[in-house]
Formats: structure tokens, C-alpha cells, sequence
């Protein structure tokens, strides 16, 4: 069982920086795969970014690649999400997201995750 827990989310304007964190609780974190996923209101959770056990593989959505970093410690059990540039469609709830499967093309779909945060709110007014 993986328990996550998001922060860092708020008001921002267009172009300033905001990093988001992900705080998983238990002793297997680093045998998670660790993705964020975002979800503006009327529309689908879309796919942002994933990360590997070891943090040396990662994978962006088109639309966030160049703007977005994730990252890991797993000496801390945390992921981070770096969002720079944001634009007014960025706005959304971001929510963090383990999983056990070990093929990273599985990783940019909801169904390769076992275990979601509540989400934190992003708005970036422009």
C-alpha cells in the first residue's frame, strides 16, 4: 500500500515558476514507477509526465515537454514536478501517481497506476 500526497499547488501568472512535491508514504517507493497526471474541470485526466524507479528515464506529454521537469528522491520517498513557463492551460489539478509495471511504454496511461494523491490545484491566470 502506497499512501501519496500532494503540495506546492496555488495562484500563479502566466510564466512563473512553481514546483509540486509528492510525498508517498511506505518503504517500497523506489519500486515504483512515478507518473503525474492533471485534470482541468470537464475534462479527462490527461498524462504529463513519468519517471523511473531509478529517476534515469523519464517521459513528457508533448505539451508540457521543455517546461516540465520530474524528478525523485528516493532517500526521501518524494517526486517532484518543475513547471516552468505556465500558461493559463495549464490550469488543472495535478495529481501524483505510483505504479508497479515495469514497461515504460505502459506508463503514459491511467491504467498502468495502482495508487493516486488527492491532487493539488494549479491556476495560472494570465
Amino acid at each position: 500500500q502506497v499512501q501519496l500526497v500532494e503540495s506546492g499547488g496555488g495562484l500563479v501568472q502566466a510564466g512563473v515558476p512553481l514546483r509540486l512535491s509528492c510525498a508517498a508514504s511506505g518503504r517500497t517507493f523506489s519500486s515504483y514507477a512515478m507518473g503525474w497526471f492533471r485534470q482541468a474541470p470537464g475534462k479527462e485526466r490527461e498524462f504529463v509526465a513519468t519517471i523511473s524507479r531509478s529517476g534515469g528515464i523519464t517521459y513528457y506529454a508533448d505539451s508540457v515537454k521543455g517546461r516540465f521537469t520530474i524528478s525523485r528522491d528516493n532517500a526521501k520517498n518524494m517526486v517532484y514536478l518543475q513547471m516552468n513557463s505556465l500558461k493559463p492551460e495549464d490550469t488543472a489539478v495535478y495529481i501524483c501517481a505510483a505504479s508497479s509495471r515495469h514497461r515504460m511504454s505502459d506508463y503514459p496511461t491511467r491504467g498502468a497506476y495502482d495508487y493516486w494523491g488527492q491532487g493539488t490545484q494549479v491556476t495560472v491566470s494570465s
